[in-house]
């Protein structure tokens, strides 16, 4: 048998408000920037 309505909508709700969103995804032009400024600051 499966669960009530409530219960599912409960679960739902729960994993709704409970994410960890990553944020904004970058271009491989933005990482290659942060890259090469991390090897300079390395460097000094």
């Amino acid at each position: 048998m499966t669960s009530s309505k409530g219960r599912r909508e409960n679960a739902w709700n729960q994993r709704k408000h409970t994410q960890h969103p990553h944020g904004k995804v970058k271009s491989l032009e933005e990482l290659s920037q942060e890259d090469d400024n991390a090897k300079a600051k390395q460097d000094s």
